[in-house]
């Protein structure tokens, strides 16, 4: 045991972008200084545990959000288990470490913002913010999503904690496999001969589902037999669904529920679209254009740290569904501008290597604990 115990604080472990970068990261963990674990807030969202112990992690549950007892389990679990870093990964859960454990001799407290402030409910942006002074470092997953952390003019007088700028990325390892796609559109009911349209991504508002489908008519008009696939899940979904309906696109809209194995869900798509109105850095996208996948993108957030238009996807504004679908049909037209988007994509993404993210965490947890 190295005595360096770090504690990996989420609110979920739902298949997510926060949580499937643990998943990249944890083959790559110094576990020989350091002894990590994972706790995790709400039971039902519980979708990673199985992977993560395999892994080798050991997983706690905190055993939900009611009236706060999760606070309590973690001031437990810190004592206990003897924790020297706690490493959040969600506001709610970063607020709640942050009252809960800063104490003189207490846990060093590190926290990844994985999104823009904008995206966050008014009241966690207010409550994350006041709270922000009892971090003692924090990584911002995109150079946009650092620029968004804005401190109120009243509140100016508060000292603010180390904030730097990390990509995180894939583990390319496990990439092995990914562009074999064989079977794939067959288990979905796709015919192999019709263009597919797909985007990875939870259903929630600020991820622009609704723009996509609206593009969806656009693209129906010149390629009536396309499909259009939704992987992700998420507190929207009966909506979009509804959405569906409503379109008559009931047909041609396939949701496919959360997969672990998106990326080679991706590897089968013609084009990869992703619509966002806010976006922290999509690993998703990443994913897409490592397997060779062409993008279409809206210019949001981080996703335009990732990609350049007409150079490695062609980018778009938000909420602009006549844009998005002029883009796709552009797209569709065009093999040889697919084959150059799919080459020069996979050349980007290669530059995202969660060993490099890893490696720097790591040396802020030896910084703080010297």
């Amino acid at each position: 045991m190295s005595g360096k115990r770090v504690l990996l604080l989420f609110k979920a472990l739902n298949r997510g972008g926060a949580e499937q970068l643990l998943v990249n990261a944890a083959k790559y963990l110094d576990t020989s200084e350091f002894d990590y674990e994972v706790a995790y807030i709400v039971p039902q969202f519980d979708a990673l545990v199985g992977d993560l112990k395999r892994l080798g992690l050991r997983v706690h549950c905190l055993g939900g959000t009611s009236k706060g007892i999760w606070m309590v389990r973690l001031n437990r679990l810190v004592r206990e288990r003897r924790v020297r870093v706690v490493h959040s990964h969600a506001p709610y859960a970063a607020i709640g470490a942050r009252l809960a454990l800063k104490r003189p001799g207490g846990p060093r407290l590190v926290y990844t913002e994985h999104n823009v402030w904008e995206a966050y409910h008014p009241l966690t942006r207010r409550v994350n913010r006041l709270t922000y002074p009892l971090n003692d470092h924090v990584f911002a997953v995109s150079e946009h999503v650092r620029q968004s952390i804005r401190c109120p003019s009243a509140l100016r007088f508060l000292p603010t904690p180390p904030i730097e700028t990390l990509y995180h990325g894939l583990d390319r390892s496990a990439m092995a496999g990914w562009e074999e796609t064989d079977g794939v559109r067959q288990s979905l009911g796709i015919p192999e001969d019709v263009p597919v349209i797909g985007t990875v991504s939870n259903f929630r508002l600020e991820k622009g589902h609704r723009y996509l489908l609206e593009a969806a008519v656009h693209v129906r008009r010149t390629f009536p037999e396309a499909r259009f696939v939704l992987v992700g899940h998420g507190p929207l979904e009966d909506s979009l669904r509804r959405q569906v309906r409503q379109m008559g696109l009931q047909e041609r809209v396939i949701f496919t529920g959360a997969r672990s194995d998106a990326p080679r869900l991706a590897a089968s798509f013609d084009l990869f679209a992703l619509p966002p109105i806010h976006e922290g850095l999509s690993i998703a996208l990443i994913e897409a254009l490592s397997v060779g996948t062409p993008a279409v993108v809206t210019r949001a957030g981080g996703v335009a740290e990732v990609v350049t238009d007409g150079v490695n996807a062609i980018v778009v504004a938000p909420r602009d569904s006549a844009a998005l679908g002029e883009a796709m049909l552009t797209v569709l037209k065009d093999p040889a501008l697919q084959q150059r988007l799919s080459k020069a994509g996979k050349v980007r993404a290669a530059d995202f290597d969660i060993r490099q993210a890893v490696r720097r965490i790591e040396e802020v947890y030896r910084g703080l604990l010297s």
